[in-house]
């Protein structure tokens, strides 16, 4: 969860909520920050919220099958917590944000508590799949990297950040991560408001949300 902060007026009115979607590994973190970067100055705050934190908890399953769970399913995610808190976020409630362990495969006993904020930005996988959910955004991202970029990438963050083996992230990716991409999430790729390619650091798509969710906090605080 990121939240920053400037000396900009703030809305107040119901926040702005952006759903960055794509597959793993696309660059969907990477849009998110230089996103939230390009906006933290004439914003009063952002807050980002990430799909991944609501990974279902697996205390009551013995390890042997969490390892063996399909986290690349709808199911994975506990998407009714979720619409909780954008809805409790969006009335101005605070939520208790859970943290998530991949070494453990479960919810961490811990949360944060955290305040709504003028924009609120999610970023996760399965956001466009969940019709629950999309009645929430404002706005719709998908950010489309080819698929053999996004193992690339999954590779070396999962080596690197959640202790796995390569071998175990290549098995992992033919058996579900694939699989459940051409599934759930590229068919709802058409329902995005923008189309993002070439990764997050694609300076015109930026340029347009940034333009455009500036122009929406101007209208927001004018009402």
């Amino acid at each position: 969860m990121t939240k920053t902060h400037s000396n900009q007026k703030t809305i107040n009115t119901k926040p702005y909520i952006i759903a960055i979607c794509g597959a793993s590994g696309s660059g969907k973190s990477l849009f998110t920050q230089n996103l939230v970067h390009r906006l933290q100055m004439q914003c009063a705050d952002m807050l980002v919220l990430q799909e991944d934190r609501y990974y279902r908890a697996q205390d009551d399953k013995p390890m042997a099958q969490r390892i063996i769970t399909n986290y690349d399913h709808p199911n994975a995610f506990e998407h009714e917590l979720l619409k909780a808190h954008i809805e409790a976020l969006v009335n101005g409630q605070t939520i208790d944000y859970p943290e998530y362990c991949y070494q453990t495969h479960t919810r961490k006993p811990d949360t944060q508590r955290i305040t709504s904020s003028p924009i609120i930005i999610i970023e996760g996988i399965m956001l466009l799949a969940v019709a629950e959910l999309q009645p929430l955004y404002d706005l719709t991202l998908f950010v489309d990297t080819p698929l053999d970029v996004c193992l690339l990438r999954r590779m070396l963050r999962d080596t690197a950040e959640r202790g796995r083996t390569i071998e175990c992230v290549a098995e992992q990716y033919q058996a579900t991560v694939k699989p459940m991409y051409h599934q759930f999430i590229e068919p709802n790729r058409s329902q995005a408001d923008m189309i993002i390619t070439q990764g997050g650091d694609n300076q015109a798509a930026l340029n347009v949300v940034t333009h455009h969710v500036q122009s929406q906090i101007n209208l927001a605080n004018k009402q």
